[in-house]
């Protein structure tokens, strides 16, 4: 059986670069899909860190929050690889400030990123995934989209709409054997959080019933039951993986 495709927008970040580990791992071919402000040494640099760890994995340019970037982008795995049978869309940005204080382009920059992509990628593989009658589609959204965050109007609007989007979406395509599901984390131990002052970092810490920060791999084995073969009958789910920081 030919390998099925997957593609992990923000892929060469924290989390990304554990999900795409992980389905590399489940035997997919795997595309990190980046942008980083157009760094295209930085994205070769993660590529080859990754074959000398020992994996295997393509990168795809692409401005996640411009449609005929994505739909380039798109094409190029197309021609390349063959059709996506999975997505991950895991890219995003925090532009983070109190609603008095935030401006046009805090609010814009965030939904464009972290939402608005999400029905880019989706709706240009959508069709794809129709004709094959099978896709696998898994939304990174965060606790945060779930119980909201002081000084983060913005972020959780965003991060909440990716769920409404999973579950209207997951109705349409149901019937073809696609799934779309979406999976919240918490506060996961990557550079971004790691990079916080230490007694901030602390006082994070301290709420979360577990006692520590997620793990990204933590993360990515969630995605990979998601994007399983025998896991069809799980469709407009969301996922909480936050250490008991949210529960309902």
């Amino acid at each position: 059986m030919t390998k099925r495709i997957a593609l992990v927008t923000g892929g060469t970040g924290g989390i990304g670069t554990s999900i795409c580990k992980q389905l590399h791992d489940d035997g997919y071919q795997v595309i990190a899909g980046y942008y980083s402000g157009g760094n295209h040494e930085k994205a070769q640099a993660w590529q080859d860190q990754m074959k000398a760890d020992g994996y295997d994995i393509a990168v795809a340019y692409g401005n996640i929050r411009d449609f005929d970037s994505c739909q380039t982008c798109i094409d190029g795995i197309r021609k390349d690889f063959g059709t996506i049978d999975i997505l991950v869309n895991n890219g995003g940005i925090t532009r983070d400030t109190t609603l008095k204080k935030m401006s046009p382009e805090h609010w814009d920059d965030v939904i464009a990123t972290n939402l608005t992509s999400v029905f880019y990628m989706t709706r240009l593989v959508i069709n794809d995934m129709l004709e094959q009658k099978w896709g696998r589609i898994v939304n990174i959204s965060s606790v945060n989209g779930e119980k909201g965050q002081f000084g983060q109007a913005n972020y959780s609007a965003a991060k909440a709409g990716m769920y409404g989007f999973t579950k209207a979406v997951a109705q349409e395509v149901a019937s073809k054997g696609i799934t779309v599901n979406t999976v919240s984390p918490g506060y996961i131990a990557t550079s971004m959080i790691m990079d916080v002052p230490e007694e901030i970092r602390e006082q994070i810490r301290k709420g979360i019933p577990v006692g520590r920060f997620g793990k990204p791999e933590e993360i990515a084995r969630v995605v990979s039951f998601l994007a399983g073969e025998e896991n069809g009958f799980i469709t407009g789910a969301n996922i909480s993986a936050n250490g008991g920081q949210y529960m309902h």
